[in-house]
């Protein structure tokens, strides 16, 4: 066995757009992966200096000179090792995604990525050329074939790395996490390893940037698809990779593995990642949030806290008429476990003020949902009341059930500047619920147990107006995340009205969904930025 040469996967969580802090933190890891760990090779995410995804930054030629300015201070501060950073660059007035190779005090080699993907949360190819040509760069004898991101979920690149000449092959990422995503990719990397023969390095971004988190999990396997590497999952940090020749093959030497994530532990690190970088990088002092008792509110009040800290999150229980004494208690025993602070506003006599000066306007008619909407958004208005006078930003706090039929309401529960829970169907906030109990009991037992109710009107259940929710939840799946029609979903087992009114209901409802805020992705097809459709549309009507 040769001696081993360090190779180094720095899992960093960088800010869109701040290319000077970005900067400034390769140089810093760059100088630590040298210095402090006697490394080799650094490597970076995918669009390092960029953040990803900057969208239509990258049409800004302003912005595209800062890269470059960032370029070269990386090129001037790290002699001494091999650093491959991802960032934007223009070839023959083409940009492309690139990922450059910078030692001795200049860029060396440029690899421009060449799946470009438009699916989900990606528009690649609304900003970039895609690549042709493979990169292969010696690294002290061992030579690094150099992919970004997608070019790892197909056989060409790679392929092209090994016929290039390259021992191993490192693969910088910006890959979002979703509940399935580290199982898939661990899938599709020993397919390139089994196509190949080469060992593969796969260095992704770690942190949240608008509704997408990026859960880090670099990693490692050897030419036998065998992990050598694994880093954590939501963290940062330089992750060490020892390379070495035996029998004139180089291979990763098994180092450190972290363990994996149960599924709920990582949904539920997403969500607090998700707040946690959505509020501190857009400096919010704190978080205000309409805690109601339920299941819900309470929840996001825990994912609040714990991404945060308690002395940030204010909570207001704004009860009427219909608030049950229930609803009181637990909501005062979760703030109190939490020791987040706790108000308590009445709304009745504001509710008996609006009705009373709408009820001539309103001709006798009798109550209906008029009246819920308008307790919804007194609690609305309160919230962005505190928001402003305090800065705090106003969690909503409605899951992915609800936003699909439209159980919400506009500019009452559905108001906010972030939606922790907007990809969470209900029954996954059930088990959410759970977990973070099983880490420390705050959530009180009712609010996990009796039947969800908005309290707006007399013995009001959620089932008054929807199916139960394992039903609803599991046909939500069906249509939204697999695309499924509504003979497939009937074929699965589902009663036929209950589908068509579902679906009747999500496309009815786009209009309130395009207005919502923006909350954590942790399905393969998450409202907003993931799953598109037109608010104006004739498809579904044959439902009605």
């Amino acid at each position: 066995m040769s001696e081993p040469r360090r190779f180094i996967m720095a899992q960093l969580n960088l800010l869109v757009g701040d290319v000077a802090g970005n900067t400034q933190a390769v140089i810093q890891a760059a100088t630590e992966a040298r210095d402090g760990q006697g490394a080799a090779l650094v490597c970076f995410p995918e669009l390092t200096l960029t953040g990803y995804p900057p969208d239509d930054l990258l049409l800004r030629s302003d912005f595209i000179a800062a890269v470059d300015d960032g370029l070269q201070r990386i090129a001037e501060a790290t002699r001494g090792i091999t650093v491959i950073v991802g960032a934007p660059q223009l070839e023959a007035g083409q940009l492309v995604n690139a990922a450059l190779v910078i030692r001795n005090g200049r860029v060396d080699a440029r690899y421009a990525k060449q799946q470009l993907p438009t699916y989900g949360v990606f528009d690649d190819l609304r900003y970039f050329a895609p690549g042709d040509t493979a990169c292969v760069v010696d690294v002290e004898g061992c030579r690094v074939g150099v992919t970004v991101c997608e070019d790892a979920w197909y056989p060409e690149p790679v392929a092209a790395a090994a016929a290039a000449g390259a021992d191993v092959v490192v693969n910088i990422n910006a890959s979002p996490f979703d509940q399935y995503k580290g199982t898939a990719r661990e899938s599709v990397l020993r397919d390139r390893i089994a196509e190949t023969g080469l060992p593969i390095l796969y260095c992704n971004m770690a942190g949240g940037q608008d509704e997408v988190v990026y859960d880090g999990g670099s990693c490692a396997f050897d030419a036998n698809g065998d992990l050598m590497v694994r880093a954590p999952r939501f963290d940062t940090g330089l992750y060490a990779v020892d390379v070495a020749r035996i029998h004139d093959q180089w291979t990763p030497l098994e180092g450190d593995i972290e363990p994996d994530l149960s599924p709920e532990a990582a949904v539920y690190e997403a969500l607090v990642w998700g707040v946690r970088d959505y509020i501190e990088k857009n400096r919010f002092p704190g978080v205000v949030i309409g805690l109601s008792g339920g299941i819900d509110s309470a929840l996001t009040t825990c994912i609040a806290a714990d991404a945060l800290g308690p002395e940030r999150v204010h909570c207001l229980m704004m009860p009427t008429r219909y608030t049950s004494a229930m609803s009181h208690t637990d909501a005062g025993e979760l703030a109190e476990a939490l020791g987040v602070r706790y108000d308590v506003v009445a709304i009745e006599a504001i509710f008996n003020q609006f009705t009373g000066e709408l009820a001539p306007l309103f001709d006798d008619r009798p109550a209906d949902v008029t009246e819920e909407n308008l307790q919804s958004r007194i609690r609305g208005t309160l919230l962005m009341a505190v928001s402003n006078k305090f800065g705090g930003l106003v969690l909503a706090t409605g899951n992915k059930s609800e936003m699909a039929v439209g159980y919400s309401t506009l500019y009452g529960d559905m108001v906010g500047g972030f939606s922790p829970l907007k990809d969470i169907f209900k029954t996954e906030v059930y088990r959410l619920a759970r977990y973070r109990n099983a880490l420390s009991p705050v959530i009180p037992e009712n609010a996990l147990t009796r039947p969800p109710s908005a309290e707006l009107a007399p013995d009001q259940k959620d089932t008054d107006s929807l199916p139960e929710y394992p039903e609803l939840d599991s046909i939500l799946a069906a249509y939204v995340e697999d695309d499924a029609g509504i003979e497939e979903i009937v074929d699965a087992g589902h009663d036929r009205a209950t589908v068509e009114q579902v679906v009747r209901l999500l496309h009815r409802n786009e209009y309130k969904r395009r207005q919502a805020a923006p909350g954590v992705k942790v399905t393969t097809k998450a409202f907003g930025r993931d799953r598109r459709y037109p608010i104006t549309s004739g498809f579904g009507r044959a439902a009605d």
